[in-house]
């Protein structure tokens, strides 16, 4: 061929336009909203990690696309309206007040929850465990007779103990249910409860000096995102205020707070790729069954205890699933 009608066919060739890139299908969005700061919700990555492992990349298969509420839960239904316009194939988040703001801005995009509270409706957002039927579902991180385990354990850690504080993100609409849950569990195992709200991070500083002032012997934390966010604030102000914490989720210990029982919220969070993968595939969330999480591990910070001066009963010990040293 010579080089001329080389150069003619060239010329003839319909290359492919800036239009016709623009047209190409985008990703479907996953937004992802979360109560506290960036770098505070390590265990957010497992979902990523999730998604890895079930083939996802992110950018060609899918988009994350993360706000958060720097504590601050009432920020909700603004995040939410933020994200709308990305139009997201559906919403993760551990929160019930994300929950509840998805639910409000709109109810058909889906929404998956790694961390569901025992809670028998999810806030009239779930017919049944077996068949949601509404645009949630998820995973449940804790049952009816968790509380009352942690407990117990606090009491093998600290014989004796006869009063405990709790401290509640009155700004969490899980707050009433935590609250409850951790008030009947004292009287069943025959401690008093001095409750303590907070709804900011600013006031996590005068919460722990409402304990020390009440001559609490140790603070139990529910699964809280507000509390998991200032954990290390709360880690640091326990120990100075020489106050044992019993955590449901097992980040505050790995920040100093002295032991947790509960599930491993890294890995429902990896586990709740799969409900988004069944999502972006076409299933609906009202279809796909709440699971249960299949193992709680107590975890304790031996480090912790030796600067309050605790020493662990060896039965403990030897009940432990992992050991901060």
């Amino acid at each position: 061929m010579r080089r001329r009608e080389f150069i003619t066919l060239l010329g003839g060739v319909a290359w492919p336009s800036a239009t016709f890139a623009q047209a190409l299908p985008k990703p479907p969005v996953v937004a992802v909203l979360l109560i506290g700061t960036p770098g505070y919700a390590t265990f957010a990555g497992g979902l990523e990690q999730g998604m890895k492992e079930l083939g996802y990349v992110d950018g060609r298969d899918f988009e994350l696309v993360y706000r958060y509420a720097n504590g601050d839960s009432s920020r909700m239904p603004i995040l939410v309206n933020e994200l709308l316009p990305y139009k997201p194939a559906v919403f993760v988040s551990g929160a019930s007040a994300a929950m509840l703001a998805v639910r409000q801005a709109t109810a058909s995009i889906p929404f998956v929850n790694p961390s569901i509270i025992n809670d028998p409706d999810g806030f009239g957002m779930i017919a049944s465990q077996r068949r949601p039927g509404g645009q949630v579902t998820g995973i449940l991180y804790s049952m009816e007779s968790l509380v009352r385990k942690q407990l117990e354990l606090l009491m093998k850690m600290l014989p004796g103990i006869s009063r405990i504080g709790g401290l509640y993100n009155a700004s969490s609409p899980s707050s009433v249910i935590h609250r409850s849950d951790a008030e009947a569990a004292a009287r069943a195992v025959g401690i008093s409860h001095v409750p303590v709200e907070v709804r900011l991070p600013a006031d996590i500083d005068g919460a722990l000096s409402t304990f020390a002032a009440a001559r609490v012997e140790a603070v139990f934390l529910p699964g809280d995102a507000l509390i998991q966010s200032e954990r290390k604030r709360i880690a640091i102000l326990a120990a100075a205020a020489h106050l044992p914490t019993m955590s449901t989720w097992r980040e505050p210990v790995y920040d100093g707070c002295l032991m947790s029982y509960g599930i491993n919220l890294f890995e429902s969070w990896r586990r709740a790729a799969t409900f988004v993968h069944k999502i972006l595939r076409g299933e609906k969330p009202g279809d796909i069954p709440l699971e249960f999480p299949t193992r709680l591990d107590l975890i304790i910070n031996l480090r912790t205890a030796r600067t309050l001066g605790l020493t662990v009963p060896p039965t403990l010990l030897a009940q432990a699933d992992e050991v901060i040293e």
